[in-house]
Parts: structure tokens; C-alpha cells; sequence
């Protein structure tokens, strides 16, 4: 059961992040409205927020979920695999350590970013990617061992329209996951009960189960059938401008 989250706005300089699509520069005014509509989903689901306030040193600092890992047994701060945005580990520490008093951290040569972790029923999937390196997958499954949890690890760095692993895969809960075809075949995932999006609905298996909500991406409506047909409650949350800076929802909060 989720109580909080941390969450960030987008800054000014939002549009001056990292991106490797091509779907146009982000309408600053637009970001802040949907992350407000984002803010209030998570609200309605139960949730408490700490919200920091916008970080114009960092523009891509909106999406908290790559800072920090949080189990219910401990956290670990990252290294994000983006040299631009190795301060933001530090900018959000103090806000961290007020509900998690000694976090592990996540240590050179290693990088890892939030993003390429799905915590699949405790037992959590942990991708190597763009921006996760092999040694800090290997450090994150050392700690998360040492918490209690077992892990997986699942290489994504061939399959080219995959900046993270949940820009494909995300949790549902009770035994289920969204899923890319692209990584649906993969040994990582046998036992879980797998609900693919469609072609052209890719970007809809970045959602976010929290307590008795699913949190989905505005505007793919065979994705959204399909969880509704699972007896979830649904909530769709226009997306439009984090799309344009590789962002999709668990990016944009720590939930714990």
C-alpha cells in the first residue's frame, strides 16, 4: 500500500533536457498543467505529496524516479547514467533521508537510473541500458539482496526505442506486467502473466499501479481497455509534453 510521494515540477528549461525522439520542443505551460493533473491522480489514489520545488540547474530534475530506488526495506540513491544530472542525486538527499535516514548509494564505475527498475511483486527487474551500466546493475542487486529481494537482469540496450526498461515494461501488481512485444519473450518474465500493448500503443506500458488505481498514459485506448477488462480502476493522465523529453509516469514520482 503506497502513502506518499516525492514529486518535482518541470522547470523554465524544461525543453533543454535530454531526449533522443524527435516529437517537437515541450510547451512549458502545458508540461506544468499535466503534471498538475498528474499530482492530482496520484492524490486521488491515496497519496500524500512532498513537492520539491522546480530545479532550474537541472532540466530533466522533473523526473524524480531516477534518483533513488525505494523499497519497502530501505533505499539507494543512483548515479544517473547522464553526467548532466549527477547533482540531482544531491538535491534530493536531504528530502529523502527525512523518511529513509541512511540510504545506500549507488558508487562509481556504476550508473543506474531509477527508470530501468520495475519492482515486479518485490522480485525486481533490473535492465542494462543507455544509461545503466553492468556494474551498477550488479551493485543494485548486491543491495537489494542484502534487503531482502531477489532480482533479474534484463539487457535492453539492442532494442533501440528503449531508453529505460519501463519505457516498456511496468508492474501491474498481482503477478501481472505491461509489456513492449519487443520484450515480451524474454526468460526474465516467464511466470508473470503479460498484458502487451498493441502496435502504436507502445508508449502505454509506461503506467503505474498504485494501491487500487492504474495510472495510464492519456490517449491509447486498447491499452486502456485491456486494464479495465482486468477489473482495474483507471486513471488517464494526458502525457503529451514528457513524451517529448523521453518521460513517461513512474518518472515523474518516488512512490512509497
Amino acid at each position: 500500500m503506497f502513502t506518499r510521494a516525492i514529486v518535482r515540477p518541470p522547470g523554465r528549461n524544461f525543453a533543454q533536457g535530454l531526449t533522443t525522439v524527435d516529437f517537437g520542443v515541450p510547451d512549458y505551460e502545458v508540461a506544468v498543467a499535466q503534471h498538475e493533473q498528474y499530482c492530482q491522480a496520484l492524490q486521488q489514489c491515496g497519496l500524500s505529496l512532498t513537492r520539491l520545488l522546480a530545479d532550474d540547474r537541472y532540466p530533466d530534475s522533473t523526473f524524480v524516479e531516477d534518483v533513488a530506488i525505494l523499497t519497502p526495506r530501505g533505499a539507494i540513491l543512483t548515479a544517473p547514467g547522464a553526467a548532466s544530472r549527477a547533482g540531482e542525486v544531491a538535491a534530493i538527499r536531504d528530502t529523502l533521508q527525512s523518511f529513509f535516514p541512511a540510504p545506500f548509494q549507488i558508487e562509481s564505475p556504476g550508473t543506474l537510473d531509477g527508470g530501468d527498475i520495475c519492482d515486479a511483486d518485490g522480485h525486481y527487474l533490473i535492465g542494462i541500458s543507455k544509461r545503466t551500466n553492468e556494474e551498477g546493475a550488479r551493485q543494485l542487486a548486491h543491495i537489494l539482496a542484502q534487503l531482502g529481494h531477489t532480482s533479474a537482469f534484463i539487457d535492453v540496450r539492442q532494442i533501440h526505442t528503449l531508453l529505460h526498461l519501463k519505457t516498456g515494461l511496468t508492474s501491474l501488481g498481482d503477478g501481472r506486467l505491461a509489456v513492449i512485444d519487443a520484450l515480451a519473450d524474454h526468460p526474465a518474465l516467464r511466470g508473470y502473466e503479460l498484458v502487451r500493448t498493441v502496435p502504436g500503443e507502445e508508449y502505454a506500458a509506461n503506467c503505474i499501479r498504485v494501491n487500487d488505481y492504474v495510472v495510464l498514459a492519456a490517449g491509447f485506448p486498447a491499452f486502456e481497455k485491456s486494464v479495465r477488462d482486468l477489473g482495474h480502476n483507471v486513471i488517464a493522465v494526458a502525457m503529451s509534453e514528457f513524451s517529448k523529453q523521453d518521460g513517461g509516469l513512474s518518472c515523474l514520482s518516488l512512490r512509497f
